[in-house]
């Protein structure tokens, strides 16, 4: 059974120094410290290690061979977003990083899918990268993080961003990035077990009570790690939208829970019982297989919550690439 894994992280092997380069620091570098290692740095600050696998199509494809996945669909790091960069410094190094895995693409058309990363803080910059992206470089979508900067998702200027993804039949892949209250947590990892199911459940929130998906009913969306905390609290946040429209439904006259069929989350919970809730809620043409390849925070053997389940062939037939498919706008004789 074919194997899309929609959620996997990949960076080059180098880049310019880009303090020197962009005049001002706050960028990561790679520290190559020893053989299929390296440290991401942020100025002198350590970030975190990665190993090869990050960087290199062959031993990705050695990994996908022991996992039997068959497609890994490309996108950056999240802390390369960079959107609190100047304008300009981040277009140029999202082209340089979507220039790198349009190329991997393009060596491996039947192993990889990639999405591109756009300076968001810049609607206008991000359009124009956007589009080049899926009309020039052949990438299937976008990576965002789950809000820029100060702005939510529902923020008025990022609205056309996601306009034009509807309009280019664009994937869009939301994230968690820059955790919020990250400060009240500096013990125990809580950022990334706490702070990121909150991130998804706050971007989902702000587009579905902002009008967004009202709005843009052909927008291909997906949420990273199973959606974050919002699965868990459709049934909270469907009783606040009944019970005080007045504070949420001010721009959204829609209950939430009609909303779940426009969305896409991955399969990334590393529980049965959840994921079996997920496939209940929302449906098994909405939930995708995703791992977070290469980081242990992922599913370390990628598909094999899926495989090992209790649910019939037909629905891990979507949930291993059919609901990726329709989501890329894809056929699976692409890869075959």
């Amino acid at each position: 059974m074919l194997k899309i894994d929609i959620h996997t992280h990949i960076l080059p092997k180098t880049w310019p120094n880009l303090r020197d380069k962009y005049g001002y620091g706050g960028f990561v570098s790679l520290d190559h410290h020893k053989c299929g290692c390296a440290r991401m740095m942020v100025d002198d600050k350590f970030f975190r290690e990665i190993e090869h696998n990050c960087w290199d199509a062959k031993v990705r494809l050695n990994d996908c061979a022991k996992h039997n996945i068959d497609v890994q669909v490309l996108s950056t790091v999240p802390v390369m977003f960079n959107y609190w960069a100047k304008p300009k410094d981040t277009l140029d190094l999202s082209k340089y990083l979507n220039d790198h895995i349009a190329g991997i693409v393009n060596d491996h058309p039947k192993r990889f899918v990639g999405l591109g990363t756009v300076p968001m803080q810049s609607p206008d910059l991000a359009i124009k990268e956007l589009e080049r992206c899926v009309k020039d470089i052949g990438l299937a979508g976008i990576q965002i993080g789950s809000h820029i900067n100060e702005w939510n998702l529902d923020h008025e200027q990022l609205f056309p961003i996601f306009e034009a993804a509807q309009d280019l039949g664009a994937a869009v892949f939301v994230h968690p990035w820059d955790m919020m209250a990250k400060e009240k947590m500096p013990k125990y990892w809580l950022p990334w077990l706490v702070g990121m199911p909150a991130e998804s459940s706050l971007a989902i929130c702000s587009m579905i009570f902002g009008g967004v998906l009202k709005r843009l009913p052909h927008l291909k969306i997906a949420f990273a790690h199973g959606g974050g905390s919002f699965p868990s609290t459709i049934g909270r946040i469907e009783h606040g939208f009944n019970v005080r429209p007045d504070l949420c439904a001010i721009d959204c006259d829609i209950n939430p829970r009609d909303f779940l069929k426009q969305i896409t989350l991955d399969s990334l919970v590393h529980d049965e019982l959840t994921l079996k809730f997920l496939v209940d809620l929302m449906g098994a043409d909405n939930i995708a297989l995703g791992s977070d390849y290469p980081f242990p925070l992922g599913e370390l053997s990628p598909g094999k919550l899926i495989v090992n389940s209790n649910f019939n062939d037909d629905i891990k037939s979507k949930l291993l690439h059919g609901s990726a498919l329709n989501w890329l706008g894809l056929s699976k004789e692409q890869f075959l």
